[in-house]
């Protein structure tokens, strides 16, 4: 994040906007296609990021914590809230402005990453069940971005190049059916999907999402899990590589942008207040809310001080947050500046308030642990022995 800044103000600015700006193309027979290096970054490279959020997904729900309704309900409903009041937060400050409210969704889902990175430095502070729900609950912050990004921001449909896509997804299904575990033949169905779906006007990372999916978590003989397998041999690349670069060339922030008159305060603001206080009063109320009404209830050992917690470390929204930024307000303008400042700036804040808020509760007994101690204590004081 800090090298793309830099880079973007530095000497080294015309360097950066060349290979940002860089024409790559690709052609099979009579089909070409020639994009931005940006755009190939952004629908292409992140293609596998998606590819690893589905099939985190479809692992939870099979065999992890959302594979059952009772242990999905609380996440479920934290996540709704959690996408709902950022959004709406956002648009309290930037509805007046058609072309600002575009940037509705920038603040709706969690970088699953950082947060639980941030969750994870806490260590035995925070019960392992604060960690599945922190994780689960951005897996279904992640299918909500997946819909708004395929119904709102898909361009004019190609219906040959989405019939395209359409048998490639059959093939894939086929490959699953059938019991196929060698990763390369969903490599080459995907490839294929991904080509399609990059022609048809819907947003390539779709696919992604669809290649994920169609990744057998089980296989009839002895093989490893293909799914497991893809998964960890992805998360490494998605996490050291993949994300990294998609930061350095979306978050070059141009200072010009950002000077007086020229930076949006309103969606400055309206994105630091979606991430920082809109998504853990969307989490928490809607969670409680759920428990309130019988509708879902919390893990053994969790407490409302927890889950307060990692919805404020939900407010991390960095990776996807670009991600809609970008996609709403396009590349390298002052509203997408402005954007970029208020997620840099509401993801720090709500990674700090986080840890923060979880170290000072998690170093304070329960009301109920303490009862407990004062009554053993006291037990102990009346034993003539």
């Amino acid at each position: 994040m800090l090298v793309a800044i830099v880079l973007a103000n530095s000497p080294l600015k015309p360097v950066y906007d060349a290979v940002h700006h860089t024409p790559v193309g690709l052609s099979v027979g009579t089909w070409q296609i020639e994009r931005p290096l940006i755009l190939w970054i952004n629908e292409g490279l992140l293609v596998f990021f998606f590819v690893l959020v589905a099939l985190e997904i479809k692992r939870e729900v099979l065999v992890g914590h959302l594979a059952s309704r009772a242990r999905a309900a609380l996440p479920l409903a934290a996540a709704v809230g959690g996408m709902a009041v950022p959004a709406v937060l956002y648009l309290v400050f930037n509805g007046q402005d058609a072309a600002a409210a575009r940037g509705w969704p920038i603040p709706m889902a969690t970088d699953t990453v950082l947060a639980l990175a941030a969750l994870h430095a806490l260590g035995a502070r925070v019960p392992a069940a604060v960690v599945a729900f922190l994780t689960a609950s951005a897996i279904f912050d992640d299918l909500g971005a997946i819909a708004v990004l395929a119904l709102l921001f898909s361009e004019s449909i190609s219906l040959p190049a989405l019939l395209a896509a359409g048998a490639a997804t059959l093939a894939l299904l086929l490959l699953n059916r059938l019991g196929i575990s060698r990763l390369s033949a969903y490599l080459l169905a995907g490839l294929a999907l991904w080509a399609a779906v990059l022609a048809s006007g819907v947003h390539a990372t779709v696919a992604g999402f669809i290649i994920g999916l169609a990744v057998p978590l089980r296989t009839r003989g002895p093989a490893r899990s293909p799914l497991r397998a893809l998964e960890q041999g992805l998360r490494p690349w998605v996490a050291l590589v993949i994300v990294p670069v998609f930061a350095l060339f979306n978050a070059g922030i141009r200072l010009v942008d950002l000077a007086p008159g020229t930076v949006s305060v309103a969606i400055v603001a309206g994105t630091v207040a979606a991430l920082v206080i809109g998504k853990p009063v969307g989490i928490l109320g809607a969670a409680w809310l759920a428990s309130r009404l019988g509708l879902a209830q919390r893990p053994p050992g969790v407490r409302w001080r927890h889950i307060a917690g990692a919805a404020l470390l939900a407010g991390i929204g960095f990776t996807m947050s670009l991600f809609f930024a970008g996609l709403a307000f396009g590349p390298r303008n002052a509203l997408t500046a402005s954007a970029t400042l208020g997620v840099m700036l509401g993801s720090l804040l709500s990674a700090g308030a986080g840890l923060a808020f979880l170290i000072n509760t998690s170093s304070r007994p329960d009301r109920r642990s303490r009862s407990l101690s004062n009554a053993a204590a006291g037990a102990a004081t009346k034993d003539p022995r």
